[in-house]
C-alpha cells in the first residue's frame, strides 16, 4: 500500500527548509556554528518533524554537517570551495542559459525583460546587487524548463551566495558583475543560445576571479 505524505507536514518541512537555508546562506548562522534542533523549533514556531526533515535536506546540500555524538553544525566555508564550485557550476549555468534561449515561453520572456530593464538601472549596494543577481539566475533556471538542472544549479548557487555573504565586508561593490547580466539577458531574449551560454559561463568565472582576488 502506498503511503502519501500529509500535505501540511510537507508544507511545514518546506517552510522550515527555506527559513533555515536563508539563515545559513546569509551567514546569520555563522559557518561552523552549532545548530540546536530545540532552538530552531522555538525560533521557527513549529514542531521537530519539519525541522528534522529540513536539516536532512540541508545536510544533503552541504549547508549542514552532522557528526555522530557531536551534533549538527553549519558547514565551514573555505575559499578553495569557490574555485571547485565554479568548475562545476560554470558549464551548468551555460547549459541553463542555452536552453532558456531556445525554450522561452511568453511568461518567461516577460519576466526576463523586466529583469533586464532592472539590471540596466540596478541600485548600488550589496543587498540590491545580491538580490538582483539571485532573481536573474533563478529566472534563467526556470526558463530552461529542466527541473533536474534547476535543482542542481539552485544547490550550487546557494553555496556561492553563502561565500558572497561571508566575504561581503571585504568585497568591493560588484556593479560590473551585475552589468554583465544585461548582455546575458539580451542574448537569452534574442534566442542567441550559443552566445547566451558563453556569456553565462564568463559571468560565473569572472565572479570567481573577482572574489578570489579580494579575499
Amino acid at each position: 500500500m502506498l503511503v502519501h505524505d500529509n500535505p501540511p507536514t510537507r508544507s511545514l518541512a518546506e517552510t522550515a527548509y527555506r527559513e533555515i537555508r536563508d539563515l545559513l546562506v546569509t551567514v546569520r548562522i555563522r559557518p561552523g556554528a552549532p545548530l540546536s534542533e530545540e532552538q530552531l523549533t522555538r525560533q521557527l514556531g513549529m514542531g521537530r518533524t519539519p525541522v528534522r526533515e529540513a536539516i536532512k535536506r540541508l545536510e544533503a546540500e552541504r549547508l549542514v554537517v552532522v557528526y555522530p555524538r557531536r551534533g549538527m553544525f553549519a558547514t565551514e566555508i573555505h575559499l578553495s570551495d569557490l574555485e571547485l564550485l565554479t568548475a562545476v557550476r560554470a558549464p551548468l549555468e551555460g547549459e541553463a542559459a542555452f536552453h532558456a534561449a531556445r525554450r522561452l515561453f511568453r511568461a518567461d520572456r516577460e519576466r526576463l525583460r523586466a529583469l533586464r530593464d532592472e539590471a540596466g538601472h540596478c541600485a548600488a549596494g550589496a543587498a540590491a546587487e545580491i538580490d538582483l543577481d539571485s532573481r536573474v539566475h533563478r529566472a534563467i533556471y526556470d526558463a530552461a524548463h529542466n527541473p533536474y538542472l534547476a535543482a542542481t544549479l539552485e544547490q550550487y548557487y546557494n553555496l556561492i551566495l553563502r561565500i558572497w555573504h561571508f566575504g561581503l565586508d571585504r568585497l568591493p561593490e560588484v556593479t560590473s558583475h551585475i552589468a554583465e547580466l544585461v548582455p546575458l539577458l539580451d542574448a537569452v531574449l534574442a534566442g542567441a543560445a550559443d552566445q547566451a551560454r558563453a556569456l553565462a559561463v564568463e559571468h560565473v568565472v569572472s565572479f570567481q576571479r573577482e572574489v578570489s582576488a579580494a579575499l
